[in-house]
């Protein structure tokens, strides 16, 4: 009898266990997982996970991320340990039976209170019925409080300087800050010598010997006091255009960028600036209808104005295609003018940083009564030596749009101009002529150079002596839609690989230097041993093109963006601009990391 009831209750048991599983089927995942976040500290989010008995989660399948375009950054998650089970589905995995607690750390870069929308994807089964939920995936609204001070992330967060232990901040995330939320003055003054520091970079130089060109052609009684207003006219005009353009394209979600590369454009404007240099060597005068000349000297004659018109026209022009490089503090005053709507702060960052563009070319206006000769034999030869660097502008023009072999051999011409030009400068004195010549000769002897690297196979005209090295093709792999893009991010996460995502464009000067100057390295190749390699080329500025620029808040390249192994965007780790190979390794290999 005994024997008989103990089997008998193992029998009711069973039976208990069968109902109890049969009821639990009736589970719903959101009964079954219960889930939760909550700021508990300016730097700290918590998300709670409450497991029904009989079910368990999956620790790797927890994930944790925030929108894009937040000026926000999550750690690396605390989660304590959990069990180790070999589950049927995926092998050995560690998991939770009971409630567990994840924490992240945040990184910040505002003090304000805000709301932050936190997406935490999660996947678990039920225990005795052997059966899965597919992957869930839920936003909370996280009300963050406000914060004393900017948040550092612990000590193994992916997104920590090695070398300092604080968070890694691209510049033009820090500078974005500051118009959203930094004094006006200070924002104003730190994008002025931000556009300081752009003037001296291949980008903005080319308007230099414009300016000058200007002064030049007003002839030999210009004054110090005539020649800086003219640049100031150029400069206003350029930085006027700067802000009401960087508004009104921003707000409008175009690439202003993009819009003004298109081939034509720039075939156009480099042909308007060799029409330009040919009139300053004197083979023809541009003038204007003898009407609009009355009319515009009528208008003269009561504004005292002189030319000013044309070069603030002229200023605007060299705004929107002479300086093509997208940095950091456009791409700043562009995204919040476009993200948040503060297009005041936005026009006034874009101004200030255009006025500290234009310092140097207020510079040259300032001295010409020293840098530019005023007699009329040294004036015709100024003149003429300003008309060889607008070829020069136009070759630089050119060479986004054209082979490298052929632009190569396009800066023979102005160099070989400017070498004419000095012999034949008509100058009375022997120590100046003989000045003139030696500056004639060097640059006959960089023009023959150029020729004889041209039969060696160079490209790069800084080096024209040095064959362009055969380096081992770069593994890049062209996506064209955001479609595409997740998919192969969600192959390289499920191999534990990361992503490096590169918009490129035929045009962008900065996007062909880092494919020569930084993406060949061994150090950078060796940081990105285990990263996938993608690029996105938007040349074409087509509507997949413009899709994905607008999906990541792009306003043109170069801009690149890396994915951890986790599928999830390492947002504050975005390089916009030219970057050296050392510094890039450092950051891709912090940005490729768990």
């Amino acid at each position: 009898m005994r024997i008989s009831s103990r089997i008998a209750l193992l029998l009711l048991s069973a039976g208990m266990l069968q109902v109890t599983a049969q009821a639990e089927e009736l589970l719903e995942p959101d009964q079954a997982f219960k889930v939760g976040a909550i700021a508990t500290a300016p730097d700290r989010i918590e998300v709670i996970f409450e497991v029904h008995k009989g079910y368990y989660l999956y620790r790797d399948k927890m994930k944790f991320s925030v929108p894009e375009g937040q000026s926000v950054a999550l750690g690396t998650p605390d989660i304590p340990t959990g069990e180790i089970k070999n589950d049927e589905y995926f092998g050995k995995q560690e998991v939770y039976h009971r409630d567990v607690t994840a924490r992240l750390p945040v990184s910040r870069g505002s003090l304000d209170a805000f709301t932050l929308p936190i997406t935490v994807k999660y996947q678990g089964c039920a225990e005795l019925l052997g059966v899965c939920f597919s992957p869930i995936t839920k936003t909370f609204q996280v009300e963050m409080p406000r914060a004393s001070a900017v948040s550092a992330l612990p000590a193994g967060s992916a997104a920590v300087s090695a070398a300092t232990g604080q968070p890694y901040v691209s510049k033009q995330d820090l500078l974005a800050n500051l118009i959203r939320d930094g004094n006006v003055l200070l924002m104003a003054g730190s994008f002025f010598l931000a556009g300081l520091l752009l003037a001296f970079t291949p980008c903005v130089l080319p308007m230099v010997p414009i300016v000058a060109g200007i002064i030049a052609g007003e002839g030999s009684n210009v004054t110090r006091a005539r020649a800086f207003s003219l640049s100031l006219a150029y400069v206003l005009g350029m930085a006027a255009t700067y802000t009401a353009a960087g508004v009104a394209f921003a707000a409008a979600g175009q690439q202003a960028q993009t819009l003004f590369q298109q081939p034509w454009i720039i075939i156009v404007f480099a042909a308007l600036f060799v029409a330009m240099a040919i009139s300053m060597f004197g083979f023809y005068t541009v003038q204007m209808p003898a009407f609009i000349q009355s009319r515009l000297a009528a208008m003269s004659n009561q504004q005292k104005a002189g030319s000013y018109a044309g070069v603030v026209v002229m200023g605007a022009l060299s705004a929107l295609i002479v300086t093509t490089c997208v940095g950091p503090a456009l791409v700043a005053a562009l995204s919040v003018i476009g993200q948040s709507g503060k297009m005041v702060r936005g026009g006034v960052a874009l101004f200030s940083m255009a006025m500290g563009m234009g310092v140097p070319l207020l510079v040259v206006g300032a001295s010409a009564g020293q840098l530019l000769p005023r007699a009329g034999a040294w004036m015709d030869t100024v003149k003429q030596a300003f008309g060889a660097l607008m070829l020069a502008v136009a070759v630089w023009m050119l060479s986004r749009i054209i082979p490298e072999r052929i632009s190569f051999l396009l800066w023979i011409l102005p160099l070989a101009a400017l070498a004419i030009i000095f012999w034949r400068a008509g100058v009375r004195s022997s120590t100046g002529r003989l000045l003139m010549r030696g500056v004639g000769t060097l640059a006959g002897i960089c023009a023959l150079l150029l020729v004889i690297g041209a039969f060696k196979g160079a490209t790069d005209p800084l080096r024209p002596l040095q064959a362009s090295a055969a380096h081992e093709p770069l593994p890049f792999q062209r996506i064209k839609s955001l479609a595409e893009l997740n998919a192969q991010v969600a192959a390289a996460s499920a191999g534990g690989k990361s992503v490096m995502l590169d918009f490129y464009a035929d045009w962008c000067v900065s996007c062909k230097e880092m494919e020569k100057y930084t993406f060949p390295e061994a150090k950078v190749r060796a940081a990105l041993a285990t990263t996938v390699w993608l690029q996105a080329d938007v040349t074409a500025n087509d509507e997949a093109d413009q899709a994905l620029l607008k999906h990541f808040g792009i306003f043109g390249p170069p801009t690149i963006a890396f994915y951890g192994p986790d599928g999830t965007e390492r947002r504050n780790f975005r390089v916009v601009g030219f970057m050296k190979a050392g510094e890039f390794a450092s950051l891709a290999a912090r940005a490729s990391t768990r």
